[in-house]
Order: structure tokens, then sequence, then C-alpha cells
């Protein structure tokens, strides 16, 4: 079958294209609950036929899982596919939960290595840092990462979490096509901390992860009960006590904000980072088709300067409330 046409939008101004709407392959793997890998490769497939090319997807995922899984469904279909991945995060095999970050320039010639093998490719289309690391200067990264780009493993660089002086620093040893960071009706940071500004000043596209407030605004979570054993929302500050209690009530706006538009609230919230320019291309994750077809339904929807004011009242910047990791793992963040 032959791939729909969407939308396209350019990350950066090295000629990457991708679809306005990417694919988060991580809960494929890890993090929110059981995956099924049979449904999983299906809705890679599915995203593919509907036009959905920008898979996403890195090394910690599984860990390494994760990238097998996107390997193994694009093998026969390489060519129709703009493969991110990401290395930096760094898992202790003794303690899954255990995090570090390296961005030592022996460790990106390895993690490039060995993700082209997991992946069952010849080259990765976008290489993200997953994390600054704050005791290597990011110009030794970037350097090691432009030698992937020499040698034909990357094509485009990017970074994930980066602060605004430190993208400019990496942009200066070699271009960066895109940023990614948490981005959504509630994490606006990178509208007040510099990031956006100066991607846009960069002429550097912006990738959203996360865009359903990881799955939140989509108004199907009801309880933390509702969480599998496993799922790392447990652990995360706005899912938790009186926070979630909050936070669910913003939730009950989006329904009611989604009820008068005619769509779902997950296909508002998607729809609503899609408005904020055509430099940002959402990455929604999921691992069923039912919902990737939902989330691609949202490119459908359009926004008036009053409806986009109405959701800014309703919506404003800093009304989520807590932390949008746990302690530990945002002193990992680069802001």
């Amino acid at each position: 079958m032959l791939d729909t046409q969407l939308e396209q939008r350019s990350l950066g101004t090295q000629g990457l294209a991708v679809s306005a709407q990417g694919l988060g392959c991580m809960g494929m793997s890890e993090f929110y609950g059981a995956g099924d890998d049979a449904e999983s490769i299906a809705t890679i497939h599915r995203s593919l036929e509907l036009g959905v090319n920008f898979l996403d997807t890195s090394d910690v995922y599984g860990p390494h899982t994760n990238e097998v899984l996107v390997g193994k469904a694009i093998a026969d279909r390489r060519d129709r596919v703009v493969l991110a991945t990401k290395f930096g995060i760094v898992r202790d095999p003794s303690n899954p939960q255990a995090r570090g970050v390296n961005g030592k320039p022996e460790y990106v010639r390895a993690a490039c290595d060995a993700s082209l093998k997991r992946l069952g490719v010849e080259y990765i289309d976008l290489y993200y840092q997953h994390r600054v690391d704050l005791d290597v200067p990011i110009e030794e990264t970037v350097g090691a990462m432009a030698e992937l780009v020499k040698a034909g493993k990357v094509r485009y660089l990017g970074l994930s979490e980066a602060a605004a002086k430190t993208i400019e620093r990496a942009h200066a040893v070699h271009p960066i096509s895109a940023v990614q960071v948490e981005y959504s009706l509630w994490t606006r940071d990178p509208e007040s901390n510099g990031m956006l500004d100066t991607c846009r000043r960069l002429g550097i596209g912006f990738v959203a992860y996360s865009p359903l407030g990881r799955g939140f605004l989509t108004g199907q979570i009801a309880s933390p009960d509702d969480f599998d054993a496993d799922d790392y929302r447990r652990h995360s500050p706005r899912f938790q006590g009186e926070n979630f209690t909050r936070n669910l009530s913003l939730v009950d706006k989006v329904k009611a904000l989604a009820a008068n538009k005619g769509c779902t609230p997950g296909q508002l919230a998607l729809a609503w980072v899609l408005a904020q320019g055509k430099d940002i291309v959402p990455i929604p994750g999921t691992k069923r088709r039912k919902y990737l077809e939902e989330n691609i339904a949202a490119l459908g929807v359009a926004f008036s300067a009053a409806e986009l004011k109405d959701i800014d009242a309703t919506f404003p910047p800093d009304a989520a409330v807590g932390m949008r990791y746990p302690e530990a793992m945002m002193k990992r963040v680069n802001v």
C-alpha cells in the first residue's frame, strides 16, 4: 500500500523534512505498562500507511529492546521512514532504575555503532543527544556527532532537553536540525526559558515529546489506580496525591473545549501543539493502532485565533501542578 501524503514540516534548514506528526515508540517497550510486540509492529506499519513517517526511539528504551523492535518493523520498508534515535542516558544493568549521562566522544561513537546494529540500518536520519552531559563540554560531544555525519552513519543532528545557551554552543560546532523537549498544554516551559526562541532564531526545528501530557490530556485517566504496577507515571509528581486531583480538574476543561470543537480531548491537545508553529512536530506515543488513528486525525483540527485565545485562557502556561519528573531526574535536565 502506498503511503498517504500528510503535511510535511521542515526540521532545521539542512533539508530534513518529516510528516507534521511523528510516532513516539518508547511506550511499546517500557514505562507505560505491558507491551505487545505484534500490535506495536502493526501500529508502526499502519503509521507508515497513513503517512506518518517520522519514528522516534532511543537506545535507553528497554534498554535497547525498543530499537530492536523498531528495526524489525521497518526492515522491509526502510526507505519510507525518517528514523530518529538517541544516545546519552546510561542505565546500570544491575539497577535498571539508576541513570547516568555520558557525552564523551568515545561513547558517542560506540553508542551510534550499537544503535545501527540493533536497528539493522546503515544510517540514522536524526541522531539526538538524549541528555546533556554537564561534565563534558557540549563542543566535544557535538564534535564527535559531527564525525558520524561525515562518516555517513548519521544524516542530521539533534539535542534533547538542552538549555538555550547549550543549543547555541552546539549549533556553532555543527548545524543542529532539531531540539526535542517535552511540550504540551500542561508543559509550556520552552516558551519562557528561551529554548523555543533560540531554536527559531537559529532555524532549528522543534520536536515536542509527550504532547498528550503522558496520556493525561486524553481524558482517559481518572485515578492513579488506572496505571499498571510498573507504569512510570506512578512515580511522577504530577500524577501523585493532591497534584493528581488538581491536574485532573484541568483535564475536565480540555474535555469541555474538545466537546465544543467536536473532537476528542487528545485531538484538541495535539492540534494545539501543531498550531503553535510550522516548525513544531509533535511525536505522540502509542502502541495501539486505534489511538494512532485518533492522533493522526488531529491534523484535521484547525483553530481560529479566538479559539486559541480561549484555550490559552482556560489552560494558561502555569496551570499544571507538580514537577514533570521526579527530583533526581530533573537534575539531569539541562535548563
